[in-house]
């Protein structure tokens, strides 16, 4: 059997103010290219379709067409909400909308095995496959989603790590020795690499979880959240296979890929990288104006982030944007950011100083090498006391 997993599509997602709503167009086609060239007979997307909970219309047309080519030549497509994702939105019309369709299978909230948290599919080959989905579990809803999945009972003083374990024991308590047996959940893992995107509330410690939670029953567990592309050591084989856009700065060095994976009954899925085209490169440039400018120009198709080594001045922000106009943001170094002024003591007095006297002083503790400043700052001086 094969199967795409993908995950942390982020569609609706702006980087620095910039839309990107093309880039997440042509990366979600390749994706169905991959699909489509390997002949796939299930797709497993693990959550964070959207960036927002309040996605807009044009970003959920996207995400709609793209499952229903995924579904295409009778693939068998399963979907669960991540931690960006409206879960309310996904059960109430994604669910039953898409599942008119047939073939696409959308989990919002955590289920119960009986209720469409296990899924007993049959692909287009004939083959069996069991699929334990398991959406993303805030920590304030893990008491309520145990009670529903595994029936821990909400006195029970459980803790996070402990309640999850018990909603994916029960949810894939049904796996058989005759059918391909895949877990699918929108988690942190311990020992998991972030992708420098994630939302630090939903990945931190607290939502941190062993790998030992998959059961060695499972060929396979497809995750989501962590937007890097890693393999964690657990007792089936685990991965995550991160963002196939990369959603920011930090994630600027990560491969955008899907996984392919092939699995049968009996035997530990195998997963390898495809790559996943259409997003442009995001890179930060370090250096002085003209050495950022040559490299940026030899780049142009690259969204850049600008870390200039060289002294502040009136316009410095503007000559950069004029020569690279996909430059997003523009900063200084550290050792040329402004610093706070000294007080007290380490401050000069600003008795029988002029204007412009103290506005040099402001200058220097800005770190501002700009002389024109001062002309600048004296004439309006003129003008106001209406000097000659």
């Amino acid at each position: 059997m094969k199967i795409l997993h993908t995950s942390d599509w982020h569609v609706g997602k702006v980087l620095k103010g910039r839309d990107r709503h093309d880039e997440h167009a042509a990366v979600l086609g390749s994706v169905v290219s991959v699909a489509r060239e390997h002949d796939v007979d299930l797709v497993l997307a693990a959550g964070d379709l959207f960036e927002s909970s309040a996605p807009n219309a044009k970003s959920q047309g996207l995400v709609i067409r793209t499952l229903l080519a995924l579904r295409e030549d009778g693939r068998q497509v399963v979907v669960i909400a991540g931690n960006h994702d409206n879960a309310a939105l996904l059960d109430a019309v994604y669910r039953p909308v898409l599942g008119q369709v047939g073939g696409v299978h959308v989990l919002g909230a955590p289920k119960a095995p009986e209720a469409g948290g296990t899924l007993a599919l049959t692909t287009r080959s004939g083959q069996g496959v069991r699929v334990a989905a398991l959406p993303f579990v805030a920590k304030r809803y893990a008491v309520r989603a145990a009670e529903v999945i595994a029936h821990e009972l909400a006195e029970h003083a459980l803790d996070y790590s402990r309640r999850v374990t018990a909603m994916i024991d029960a949810l894939t308590g049904s796996f058989t020795p005759d059918t391909v047996n895949i877990v699918m959940s929108h988690v942190t893992l311990l020992g998991g690499r972030r992708g420098g995107g994630e939302r630090d509330a939903q990945s931190s410690l607290d939502y941190e979880l062993p790998a030992s939670v998959f059961p060695a029953s499972a060929h396979y567990a497809a995750l989501g959240h962590l937007h890097r592309q890693q393999e964690i050591p657990a007792p089936c084989p685990a991965f995550y296979s991160g963002s196939p856009l990369a959603v920011d700065f930090g994630e600027e060095a990560n491969e955008p890929v899907a996984l392919l994976v092939t699995a049968a009954p009996g035997v530990r899925a195998d997963a390898r990288p495809v790559p996943v085209t259409g997003g442009r490169r995001l890179r930060t440039l370090r250096g002085t104006l003209e050495q950022v400018v040559a490299e940026g120009e030899r780049d142009p198709q690259a969204w850049l982030r600008v870390i200039l080594a060289e002294p502040a001045r009136a316009g410095l922000g503007d000559l950069v944007r004029d020569k690279l106009p996909n430059a997003l943001e523009v900063t200084l170094a550290d050792e040329y950011r402004p610093k706070p002024g000294g007080t007290g003591k380490d401050r000069p007095s600003r008795i029988g100083r002029s204007p412009a006297e103290l506005f040099a002083d402001y200058l220097r503790e800005q770190r501002v090498d700009d002389p024109r400043l001062g002309v600048m700052f004296a004439e309006l001086i003129d003008e106001a006391t209406g000097a000659s």
